[in-house]
Order: structure tokens, then sequence, then C-alpha cells
């Protein structure tokens, strides 16, 4: 058996798809020009109050099943547009509700693509079998004009291996948004000055508020500038100001929702066009707390800006923007806990090396490395990670993806030293998974790629895209796939590591 072969020979594919469903739909508000949102308002509110609530009735009548909270979201839009309404106009609910109608949207989030999937240990394990695990799979959804959000799906593993899905739910819902409760005056100005946004007006707008401010602080900071009409202000670095601060926010989703209800959809400016390759990773803290960490690339459809989610219970979820120059491109993998007491993330600055950096702040990373460069052929065009590095007693491993001849994707694998992550000690010579026949087909043909896997009963479990349209599952002893990878390496000093 050749080494292509024996390696193809340990990954295990499971028949389980993960599979879009066209029919699970948001509302979203639809806003036109400002001149059709004043003429919309005005021929609703001709209209009488009988045939408001006849129309009212009818779109209820088609939409009322497909969504939980319908009469609260077009409220929601209503109030969004309220302000072109006529001075001094009293509003009845039946036509608020109506007006809201006119200027929502339903959005189908994954009817394009249900892709690029990462998996992790569930916060609640209580009521499972012996030797079985509950988990929460993220993953990338695409809808109409190719918009990315996150949605969810939970389950469990039994000791055996397989799969056991919860029931999808026919409803998705999008969470209650508010800015963050205070901005940290510091991180904010270190921000600033990284995007090149730091002079008078900034200074006069900083200068007003304390080392902790709320985002109705910074507004009324920033409305004392624009009063000021001696003072020759720069109104880019108040737009990016505000961009910045939009940047920052929290969300929650009722507690009565499933999980696979949930989705993280786009909310803010920089993220318009998508919200891309969330990587999620269980992170042990040094005082035995748990969180949830997830670094996504933020696309406003001309730049990419990498944010960080914290979440404990994947309820609540905090969403900031990830910060310093070697944050800079995408694919960033946070390492599942602190390493000499600092954070350690896997990046890729230049678009083809496999980079590695710490920092001993979460939010700010300015130094790179290189650990691992293009040096087989199925990776010469391009390196990066294919999620969080898994702590195992030979090392780090890490899944990798390759960009071959044709843009042919596949899954790698390195090992890295534990104390000293910084070196790379084995690694596949071939891929560990590669597109199939039945997996090369897709809206970008012959891919398979991952943004997260975990350990199991000395599993290692894959999920994976498949060209970009749907997800699959596989497996691979994580003994065996070491075994390879330490047989691959000529140094000596490393050929009894998985032993």
């Amino acid at each position: 058996m050749s080494n292509t072969q024996f390696i193809k020979s340990l990954v295990k594919r499971k028949k389980t798809r993960i599979e879009r469903d066209s029919s699970r739909v948001i509302i979203r508000v639809n806003v036109p020009s400002i001149l059709r949102i004043e003429k919309t308002i005005k021929r609703v509110l001709s209209l009488s109050e009988k045939e408001a609530k006849y129309i009212l009735q009818g779109v209820s009548l088609n939409f009322f099943n497909r969504h939980k909270k319908f009469e609260f979201k077009l409220e929601e839009n209503f109030n969004k547009v309220s302000e072109y309404l006529p001075t001094n106009t009293k509003v009845s609910k039946t036509k608020k509700l109506l007006i809201g109608a006119y200027f929502s949207m339903e959005y189908s989030i994954e009817s394009a693509a249900l892709f690029n999937p990462s998996i992790v240990v569930h916060p609640n394990q209580a009521g499972l079998a012996k030797n079985s695990i509950r988990f929460i799979m993220s993953l990338r959804a695409t809808g109409e004009g190719h918009i990315s959000s996150i949605v969810f799906r939970s389950g469990y593993i039994k000791n055996n291996g397989s799969f056991c899905f919860d029931t999808v739910s026919e409803f998705v819902e999008t969470p209650v948004l508010s800015n963050d409760s205070f901005y940290d005056k510091h991180s904010f100005l270190l921000k600033l000055i990284e995007m090149n946004s730091t002079n008078e007006t900034s200074d006069r707008i900083l200068n007003q508020l304390p080392d902790a401010f709320t985002y109705q602080e910074l507004k009324v900071s920033i409305n004392v500038v624009l009063l000021d009409l001696d003072f020759q202000r720069n109104e880019q670095t108040i737009s990016n100001i505000i961009w910045l601060a939009n940047s920052n926010y929290r969300i929650k989703f009722e507690e009565s929702s499933k999980i696979s209800e949930r989705v993280i959809f786009p909310v803010s400016e920089n993220e318009s066009r998508g919200i891309e390759d969330a990587r999620f990773v269980k992170f042990n803290n040094d005082n035995g707390e748990v969180n949830y960490y997830a670094t996504y690339t933020a696309y406003n459809g001309y730049s990419i800006l990498p944010h960080l989610i914290e979440t404990a219970d994947f309820l609540s979820f905090n969403i900031s923007t990830l910060n310093g120059k070697a944050v800079q491109n995408k694919g960033m993998a946070l390492f599942p806990r602190k390493i000499k007491g600092k954070y350690v993330m896997l990046s890729r600055q230049d678009g083809e090396n496999n980079h590695i950096m710490f920092s001993d702040n979460l939010h700010f990373w300015q130094e790179s490395k290189i650990i691992q460069e293009p040096s087989k052929s199925w990776e010469f065009s391009q390196l990066g990670n294919c999620g969080s590095p898994i702590e195992t007693s030979y090392g780090w491993l890490v899944l990798t993806h390759g960009v071959g001849p044709m843009r042919q994707y596949s899954i790698g694998a390195i090992l890295l030293d534990l104390e000293n992550p910084e070196i790379m000690i084995a690694h596949l010579q071939e891929p560990l998974l590669a597109p199939n026949e039945e997996e090369r087909e897709g809206y970008v043909p012959n891919v398979v790629y991952s943004c997260g896997s975990m350990l199991h009963n000395n599993l290692l479990i894959i999920p994976y895209a498949m060209s970009d349209i749907t997800s699959g599952i596989a497996t691979v002893n994580v003994k065996e796939l070491i075994d390879s990878m330490a047989h691959s390496i000529k140094d000596s000093g490393y050929s009894e590591i998985a032993k």
C-alpha cells in the first residue's frame, strides 16, 4: 500500500450530511431611499382603519406561522422608519404593524450554502450515557447576495463514534442587539491609532469621556464637537469612531430558543456583506473557568476585519474587534489555553504561510512568526489552519488546509511542540482529506475545508465542508494519525514521538 493510500485509509467518512434548508427564514428590514420611505408611509396612513386591518390580516395569514415573533419584528422595523412620519402624527397599532410590514422582507439564511463547520464540546453534558459527549457545531450559512451568517446545530456522539443530531427547528431568530455597556478608552484609542484616525478631532471627542464610557456618552461627546461651528472637524475621523463603536456590541437570544434557532446575522456596517468562517474553541482559563471564543472575518464587500466572539452559554455573545498589526488577514485560530502565561493564536498574515503569535492581551496582537511554509505539491499555492489546535500528549495537533493545482483544497495535519508551539515536530506528507467525486461539485468546486475539530474517545472528529455548499463528518484515530505523521519526518530526534 502506498503512503497516500495508507493515509486515506485512516479516515472514515460518515454518511451524515448537514444540508441547507431554504425554508428557514428571518425577517430583515427592507429600507429603500428616504423619498420612497416617506411616500410609502403616507400611502399606508391614507388607508382607513378598516382597510389597513384587512391588508394586515392578509399579511399575517401568509407569514405569521413562519416566525415566532412576527408582530414584534414588524413593530421593530416600524420603529426604524418612524422618524419619517409626518410631524405630530398619531398611528394606530394596526398601521404601525402594517408600515413595519412594508419595510420588512424575509431572508433565507442558508438557501445558497451551509458549510465551513467547527465543533466544540457543549457546555451542558448532563443526562448522557457513559462515554457519550454532547456537542455544538457552528456553520457558515449563506443566502441571497452571498451574505454569510453563523448558525448552530447540536447533538451527541456515542462511544462508538456515531452521531445523533438534535432535530433542527423550522424557525430561526436573530438576537436582541446592544452596544457594549462600556468601552475602555485606552483600548479604543489604540485601535484609532492603528486606523490612522488620531488627530485633534479624536482628541476632543475622547478627552470629554471617562476611562470607561458608554455608547450614549460617546454620542454626546461627538455631538458637542459637531455643534462647535468654530472648530474645523475631521468628518472621516468621526465616521471611523462611530464605525469602531458599532463594531463592538452584545447580542442575546431568547432563553427559550433552541440552539438551531439562533443565527448571528451581520449587524454592523463593517460586516454588511457577511460573517465568514467562525472558528470556535473551548478555552480553559487559568482559574478553571471555561469560555468559548471564536474568531471570524467580517466583510463589507471591500475589506475584511478580524473579530472575536465570546460566550459562556451560546445564548449571550460579546462581539469585539481584534486589534494590532498581526491580525490583518484571515484564518485566526486561538489555542484552547494560555502557554507560559500568554494567549497564543495561529494566523495567516500573508495569504500563504502558517503563522503563530503570542499576546498578553486577547484583543491585541502585534507580532507573528512563520511556523510552516508550503512544501508539498498539494499546498504549493497556499497554507492555512483548519481551526484551533487540539492538545494531545504528543503535541498540539493542528489540521491545515493546502491549495494545490486547479485550486483544489485539501486538509492536512501538523504537530507542534506542547511547550514551544513555534516548533513544528511532525507533519503529514499527504493530505488527510481531499475532495472525492461526491464532494468536488458545488458553489466552489474541489474544496474540502474545516473550521474546527474535537477529540472524543481517541477519535478526531472532523466536520468539513464540501465545495462550499454542504457539510459532512469524518473521523480518524488520533494515535494512528500521529504515528503516520511521525513516520513522515526525517529528524530521528522525533522518531519515537508517537510510541
